[in-house]
């Protein structure tokens, strides 16, 4: 899972993300691996509404930015709870807890905590996932 953006990680957020893997359809086998898809398909919608929270269109103070990206986490993460409910498979653990748990669930045992890019690695141009937008008034 991606780790909890916070004042430590957001500049890797911001501008490391082209070097962070994407997944397109054709990465994965055609069949037998739906929970892998759905992953990957978090993975880029978090990638795009990052792009949204770095792109400069909000107030340039990083306490925005880093509030608009904890939105983006917490929203595509949310996203992912629901559509692992939505199948015949066993959910991804975290998304049996509710609330703060859920979060700290997803924030624990990360893979790539800091969000460092992979070296040499560009990411493919993957569709802007729509479904974001930035709520000013909660942070």
């Amino acid at each position: 899972p991606p780790a909890r953006p916070t004042t430590h990680n957001l500049a890797a957020i911001c501008h490391q993300g082209r070097g962070r893997p994407r997944y397109p359809p054709s990465f994965f086998p055609k069949s037998g691996s739906s929970h892998f898809r759905r992953r990957g398909h978090a993975m880029n919608r978090l990638e795009s509404w990052f792009r949204v929270c770095c792109s400069g269109h909000l107030d340039e103070q990083s306490s925005q930015i880093l509030c608009c990206a904890q939105q983006a986490w917490k929203n595509a993460l949310s996203l992912f709870c629901v559509e692992e409910y939505s199948t015949m498979t066993l959910p991804y653990e975290c998304c049996e807890n509710t609330g703060e748990a859920r979060w700290s669930c997803f924030d624990s045992e990360l893979p790539n905590p800091n969000y460092t890019s992979n070296p040499g690695y560009n990411a493919p141009e993957i569709p802007e996932e729509p479904g974001f937008t930035f709520d000013p008034n909660a942070c």
